[in-house]
C-alpha cells in the first residue's frame, strides 16, 4: 500500500515552492547548499553574532522572503542582502564568514621591537622624540609621534608629567626627607 500522506505532503510543497518561484520572478534563487533543518543546526551552534545575522538572512530566503524582507527583518540594506546571497550561492556557509582584515604590517620585526624595549629599559625616562630619534638612527624607519606614543604604551611604559632634575639633589635625598624632623616652638612677646 502506498502512503498517500507523504505523496500529499510532497505535491504540497512542490506546489508552494512553484507559487513562490512565480511571486518572486524578478528574485536571484538562493542556492540550497544545506537543508533548512541543517541550516536551523547551523544557527542555534553558531556564537558570532555577525555570521549569525547572515544565517538568518539565508534562512529568510529559505522560507520564500524576497531578498528586500528578508533584509528588512535582520536589520541590512537590500544591497547588503544581495551581497550576502551572492557569497551564499558562491561558496555556502564559508563563504559567508566575515573577512577580518588585520591591518597594515608592521614597519619593525618583532625581533627589532623587542630589541627596542630591552633598549627603552636601560632608561627610567624617555620622551616620545627622543624615542622617535632613536627609532629613525637605529632602524631607518619612521614612525609619527602618535605611533611612537602607541609602541610605548603597548611595551608597558607610563605617561607622566616631565620634570627637570636638580643636578644639586643629593643622592640620598629620599632619606634626609624621611627623617623625622625637630619641632622647635617659642612664645612671641
Amino acid at each position: 500500500m502506498r502512503n498517500y500522506s507523504l505523496i500529499r505532503s510532497s505535491l504540497y510543497s512542490n506546489s508552494i515552492y512553484l507559487l513562490m518561484k512565480q511571486r518572486r520572478k524578478d528574485q536571484i534563487d538562493i542556492e540550497h547548499h544545506v537543508t533548512l533543518d541543517q541550516l536551523n543546526t547551523l544557527i542555534k551552534t553558531e556564537t558570532n553574532a555577525r555570521m549569525l545575522r547572515r544565517l538568518y538572512f539565508c534562512k529568510f530566503r529559505y522560507l520564500g522572503d524576497s531578498v528586500s524582507e528578508a533584509a528588512d527583518k535582520v536589520g541590512i540594506t537590500k544591497m547588503t542582502g544581495y551581497y550576502w546571497q551572492d557569497r551564499w550561492n558562491k561558496g555556502g556557509y564559508e563563504a559567508l564568514v566575515p573577512m577580518v582584515s588585520k591591518g597594515r604590517e608592521h614597519k619593525l620585526t618583532q625581533q627589532q621591537f623587542d630589541e627596542l624595549k630591552d633598549i627603552l629599559k636601560e632608561r627610567s625616562l624617555w620622551t616620545t622624540n627622543e624615542v622617535r630619534q632613536l627609532v629613525i638612527q637605529k632602524y631607518g624607519v619612521e614612525y609619527s609621534l602618535k605611533q611612537i606614543r602607541i609602541i610605548m604604551i603597548q611595551f608597558g611604559m607610563k605617561h607622566s608629567k616631565p620634570y627637570t632634575y636638580d643636578y644639586r639633589k643629593p643622592e640620598n635625598a629620599d632619606e634626609i626627607l624621611k627623617k623625622p624632623r625637630r619641632h622647635t616652638y617659642s612664645l612671641k612677646h
